[in-house]
């Protein structure tokens, strides 16, 4: 594979697939903050080796966590700080944090440091300067915490002179990233009184919020919700170590039930079920919906492509998944509409637009809305997919090459940001290798 450019080569015939993807990006970057929350020693294991959870581990580090990674056995063991400042984290010392292109890293460190206290600067590369935190920031001021944002419109750098939080109560909007209050939850536990978080609007992407409260459980914090997740309810707490196990990610997985759903033909991910901590293993149901079949075993999930028919979808608590779909409605007559995405418009890149843009590139007729987007596609043709430094626009694109010659994924190496070894994956399991 040419560093900057990757052809995909077509499978002939129905294709057969039986993986297990490396562990959750999500659930690792919530345990590594856990536990770095907790005080004495934790272990994780199936741990992601990727970008964003190197970034995640480089930031806790940074403020004096002691993490050791044994990539080869994707385990952790780690001794928290228990939320209390370490030696040299005063307000008259700021530390600086580089989160490069992770969400989750400066989401979640904003919360938590503001939380413990101390002096701190995040910043991270040109587009997440463009990615707003502001709805965040004002949570946490609303709690008493000492943060700013120093970019425009509400973006990074974030800079925090914080005593820690007092606690209260704070609304937040959770309609363009649920990280928002996943990253509140796992601070409050730190503030001096009980906090209530109060959500503004529309939940996006619950189940990304019930995966935080359910790793806190494992680290011995509880929250209150009520029924409906538009209000929660922490009281001062402490963290405790455990060992926990990370689950393979289940967005991962997406991109090989995808591929059966275009070659036709099987594809079996193992170590993952419907009882899933990760709301995206749902994206079998979106591909039953199109005409697959789908098995959920004791311990896998199995779906029999390939699909046949459009759909109409709310994907706003799958959305990490969207390109992916968006690649299988390709294949199938009609018109596939995806609603209830407008976040998807603030992640690594703009993914309904530059997603329509590569659409297009390939022969899609693509109906772009604010919050959704129609695909269909008479006739495929080949084209080199711009990435925009986004790794699911990647390891979604690339299944079109699957099935039409001729597609090209420039700077195939994005994926590593969550997926480093994503096509020789891909090439192994299709016994390309």
């Amino acid at each position: 594979m040419n560093a900057k450019l990757c052809k995909i080569e077509p499978v002939t015939g129905p294709i057969e697939i039986s993986i297990t993807p490396p562990g959750s990006k999500s659930i690792t970057n919530r345990a590594l903050l856990c536990a770095a929350l907790a005080s004495g020693n934790s272990t994780l294991t199936g741990v992601l080796d990727s970008d964003d959870t190197r970034v995640m581990i480089e930031g806790l580090r940074a403020v004096g966590v002691d993490v050791a990674h044994d990539k080869s056995a994707c385990s952790i063991s780690m001794t928290g700080t228990g939320g209390v400042r370490s030696e040299g984290n005063h307000t008259d010392s700021v530390i600086e944090i580089d989160v490069e292109g992770s969400g989750t890293t400066i989401r979640f460190l904003t919360a938590a440091l503001t939380a413990i206290g101390g002096s701190f600067r995040l910043d991270g590369i040109q587009r997440m300067r463009a990615r707003p935190i502001g709805d965040l920031v004002d949570a946490l001021k609303l709690l008493g915490g000492d943060v700013r944002c120093e970019g425009s419109e509400d973006c990074p750098p974030v800079v925090i002179q914080s005593n820690g939080l007092a606690g209260g109560s704070a609304t937040v909007s959770s309609n363009i990233s649920s990280q928002y209050l996943s990253g509140l939850l796992m601070a409050a536990p730190l503030a001096k009184m009980p906090v209530v978080l109060v959500v503004d609007g529309e939940l996006v992407s619950r189940p990304y919020v019930e995966m935080t409260i359910s790793v806190m459980n494992s680290f011995g914090v509880k929250v209150d919700v009520n029924e409906d997740f538009s209000k929660f309810s922490i009281q001062p707490q402490a963290y405790q170590p455990s060992e926990y196990a990370i689950e393979p990610d289940a967005s991962a997985a997406s991109y090989f039930w995808a591929a059966a759903a275009v070659c036709g033909g099987t594809a079996e991910v193992h170590n993952l079920t419907r009882e899933s901590l990760q709301g995206d293993v749902g994206f079998v149901d979106c591909l039953k919906q199109m005409g697959c079949e789908v098995e959920h075993r004791d311990n896998s999930i199995l779906v029999h492509g390939p699909a046949t028919q459009a759909i109409d979808v709310d994907m706003g608590n799958i959305s990490d998944t969207v390109q992916t779909l968006s690649a299988v409605a390709l294949f199938v007559p009609g018109t596939t509409k995806i609603s209830n995405i407008a976040h998807n418009r603030v992640k690594e890149t703009d993914r309904i637009g530059d997603l329509a843009t590569e659409l297009r590139r390939l022969g899609a007729d693509v109906v772009e809305h604010h919050d959704a987007i129609e695909i269909g596609c008479k006739q495929l043709r080949a084209a080199e997919i711009e990435t925009y430094n986004d790794h699911r626009m990647a390891m979604s694109l690339a299944l079109v090459g699957l099935r039409q010659p001729g597609v090209v994924i420039k700077d195939p190496g994005c994926v590593s940001k969550t997926y480093p070894k994503y096509f020789e994956e891909m090439d192994r399991v299709l016994n390309r290798a």
